[in-house]
């Protein structure tokens, strides 16, 4: 079901995005709203994300009286934001850039495993409690099967990013014994930072070879030629691609054809790093998967059944074609 044809039902349509100052006067601008806006994700920026479609059809196929909407949040309102939505018994939220990391302190609790990754996508409000989550790395984890149709605890992964949804990735690799992982960063110190956190994970028997089992790197050419020739996955999880227009953040003739590409981006048209994926053979995805499945965990957190998958992948193939 379309947002339009769900909206359409449901009486006044919600904004296609909410404020800060929306919220801090959320009784008025919700008025004529006939089911209560009680979900949402905050991000800056917001509009562009298609976790609106999934969920409102997932709460509609299960009869859950509330809708879920996108609320822009500067990191200086991030704070104030939170605070408000609790004030408005919302039952939880997501989270998406670049606010994944600033929330985690944000939080009464966090589940263990978004502690360690040191961020959180998702939120739920139980008894006035605030209780971070992060299911970034089961979304990645559940797209990469069902993509490539392999674990990857089978996999060389290099992952482009050492932020928010970076983080979460890099754990679910460590997590699951990837046969190697290596982090590149602009800034190299949060890529160092990154692979010190997951020490722990590598400290078994090494891999016999030239190569670490897990390495920080920089973001140049040189180096990123020498390591895509142990890599069997590259991840981008970084914002380059979201927008559309920019440069590959690795050029054609650094990838080879055995290689997967997976971008966490999402467009209707093909992100650079997809398109260069592409030109040498190499089989690539977006991160549509990723997102269909950290929503549907989302959906079990925070109401405790099993959410209605293929419904929600429904709603963004529509998306997504229009």
């Amino acid at each position: 079901m379309s947002v339009a044809r769900f909206n359409e039902m449901k009486g006044k349509s919600p904004k296609q995005v909410y404020t800060l100052p929306d919220l801090q006067n959320w009784g008025e601008t919700t008025r004529g709203i006939k089911l209560p806006i009680r979900l949402g994700v905050i991000g800056d920026p917001v509009e562009h994300s298609l976790s609106p479609s999934m969920q409102n059809a997932a709460l509609h196929e299960c009869g859950i009286e509330m809708q879920y909407a996108r609320l822009h949040l500067t990191a200086k309102e991030l704070d104030k934001g939170i605070e408000q939505i609790c004030e408005n018994e919302f039952v939880g939220f997501n989270l998406t850039l670049p606010h994944k990391e600033r929330a985690l302190s944000l939080m009464d609790e966090v589940e263990d495993d978004a502690k360690r990754a040191g961020a959180i996508n998702t939120v739920a409000i139980r008894d006035q409690k605030r209780i971070g989550f992060n299911t970034d790395g089961v979304g990645f984890s559940r797209a990469i099967r069902e993509t490539f149709s392999v674990d990857l605890r089978d996999l060389r992964v290099l992952v482009l990013g050492a932020g928010g949804s970076a983080r979460a990735i890099a754990f679910e690799c460590a997590r699951q014994n990837c046969e190697r992982l290596v982090i590149a960063n602009r800034t190299r110190a949060k890529a160092d930072s990154l692979v010190q956190n997951l020490q722990s994970f590598f400290t078994g028997p090494r891999v016999l070879g030239p190569v670490a089992r897990l390495q920080a790197i920089g973001w140049d050419d040189s180096e990123m030629r020498m390591q895509l020739g142990h890599t069997d996955l590259l991840v981008n999880a970084t914002p380059i691609g979201l927008q559309g227009g920019e440069r590959s953040p690795v050029p054609a003739h650094l990838l080879a054809p055995h290689q997967m590409v997976f971008d966490t981006t999402y467009r209707a048209s093909r992100s650079a790093l997809l398109t260069a994926a592409a030109e040498v053979g190499a089989r690539g995805s977006n991160g549509l998967s990723m997102l269909l499945h950290q929503g549907a965990r989302a959906f079990e957190l925070w109401f405790s059944r099993e959410a209605p998958i293929e419904v929600m992948r429904a709603a963004l193939d529509c998306e997504m074609s229009h």
